[in-house]
């Protein structure tokens, strides 16, 4: 009879303990898994894509999804792998590159007999309605330092895609509107390094 009330207090207390267990933590990334290459021509430029900046109330290790018109939901047990703008600018990063087929020399010295155009993306907004969509905007820019030209190609681009489902459709459409954010600046850059008198709509 002791035993027995022993195995069930020990029972009871287990459960209760897992009861009381903190919700799993889940984490989630910008960059998508690594896709099959194709040939592509080689870029004439190396880039170097600067430090993205990201609005500072999405700016946190939590995704933040909008509710409605005007809410705003914090999602604890729903983390990025790194911070926002890290996880945007590592994932504009390899979606240039991958399309480019260049080189990202961000924090390497520039090369002398290479050219480098520079990329600069400040992220406007981010909204994500999960089961919805997700909506990017952002401004961005190419220059090339040290060049005799001193031009400065500036474009604003705006993306929507669908989100059907729970948050690992949401994050796979995020990913998704970055992508077609890279696929819009490579073109661009490609056109601008050819002629510095391109357009945005060009």
């Amino acid at each position: 009879m002791i035993a027995h009330v022993r195995f069930s207090f020990a029972t009871a207390i287990i459960l209760l303990l897992a009861a009381c267990a903190s919700p799993q933590m889940n984490y989630h990334t910008l960059v998508p898994a690594a896709a099959p290459t194709h040939a592509t021509p080689p870029a004439p430029f190396l880039i170097a894509v600067l430090p993205v900046g990201v609005p500072p109330q999405i700016d946190l290790p939590q995704l933040v999804v909008r509710q409605g018109e005007g809410g705003v939901g914090v999602l604890d047990n729903e983390r990025w792998l790194s911070a926002l703008s890290d996880e945007v600018r590592t994932a504009l990063a390899a979606g240039l590159v991958a399309q480019l087929n260049t080189q990202d020399i961000s924090g390497l010295p520039r090369p002398a007999d290479n050219p480098v155009i520079r990329v600069l993306v400040q992220i406007r907004r981010l909204d994500a309605w999960p089961g919805q969509r997700v909506q990017l905007e952002a401004d961005w820019s190419l220059s090339q330092p040290g060049a005799e030209r001193s031009a400065r190609l500036v474009c604003a681009s705006r993306f929507t895609e669908n989100a059907p489902g729970g948050i690992p459709q949401l994050v796979a459409a995020e990913q998704r509107v970055f992508a077609h954010l890279a696929t819009q600046i490579s073109t661009h850059a490609r056109q601008w390094y050819a002629n510095p008198n391109a357009s945005c709509t060009g």
